[in-house]
């Protein structure tokens, strides 16, 4: 058999294969879509605590007159903090460095923490979604430093996943965190720190 012959009797079967292939299956979309508690309800804010902590991270209740010095207290001993260039100038800590976007990843890696907003959250999952807004910066000052500090209003947080996807705009640099980086060896040794920070701490900021 030539190779040209072999080639068309290839292309011959995958047509005849093709031929029958049967129209797409409609996708039965009938998960829940929304959780039976409001955004920010105290059991979402309780449920989500949960699962963040669950997943190794820290979390700080505080209120909006109390969100500035408990920021404090999360980052007092730490000399060198990034923010983004849109983060409430109360939340910033003395000397901080506001990112211009010129920090290199070596630069990153030498920060202490960073700290940002959050676009929303999912109590269910224990998810918190960033989108690059002007409180969250670019990326990589959040994926590059060891340390993440996050500021979670409750209105932001709401109860499935579906809700979540609702609030965020798939054209923005979306980044979907569930706790600290971690990932497993083929023999599940747990390892922190890989693919991002290997410290999350939330503040979480309730209503009123």
């Amino acid at each position: 058999m030539t190779h040209a012959s072999a080639r068309d009797e290839v292309l011959a079967r995958i047509g005849h294969a093709l031929s029958g292939t049967p129209a797409p299956v409609e996708v039965p979309r009938a998960y829940r879509r929304t959780g039976e508690h409001p955004p920010g309800a105290p059991e979402l804010l309780r449920l989500l605590t949960d699962r963040l902590v669950d997943y190794r991270a820290t979390v700080h209740a505080a209120s909006p007159q109390t969100v500035e010095p408990v920021l404090a207290a999360v980052l007092g001993g730490l000399d060198r903090v990034v923010v983004p260039p849109g983060l409430p100038v109360g939340w910033r800590p003395a000397g901080a460095v506001v990112d211009d976007g010129t920090l290199s990843p070596a630069e990153l890696d030498r920060v202490d923490a960073v700290l940002t907003a959050c676009t929303a959250a999912a109590a269910g999952t224990g998810t918190i979604v960033l989108d690059g807004s002007p409180d969250q910066g670019r990326r990589a000052i959040t994926l590059v430093p060891d340390r993440h500090v996050c500021v979670v209003h409750a209105a932001q947080v709401v109860q499935t996943v579906p809700e979540l996807l609702a609030r965020v705009d798939p054209r923005r640099p979306l980044t979907f965190i569930s706790g600290p980086s971690a990932t497993s060896d083929i023999e599940l040794q747990r390892v922190e720190g890989v693919h991002g920070p290997r410290t999350l701490i939330v503040v979480l900021v309730a209503d009123g």
